[in-house]
């Protein structure tokens, strides 16, 4: 699952446990909301390393 789906089931488990008075629900949704912002992070970082090696091959290459 993609960083912005765990957000959103997170969001929604939170809130449903919420609705229900499910406090293992909702931490299980805030925990799983966290995994998210974290994959998300990893996924920008990953892609800011991308670009700076392309910079060095255009570069070498030029």
């Amino acid at each position: 699952m993609s960083g912005e789906g765990d957000k959103v089931g997170g969001k929604l488990k939170q809130a449903a446990g919420d609705l229900t008075g499910d406090k293992d629900l909702e931490r299980e949704g805030e925990r799983q909301e966290a995994a998210g912002k974290v994959k998300d992070g990893v996924d920008t970082a990953k892609d800011k390393v991308n670009d700076a090696v392309d910079k060095v091959k255009d570069a070498a290459n030029d």
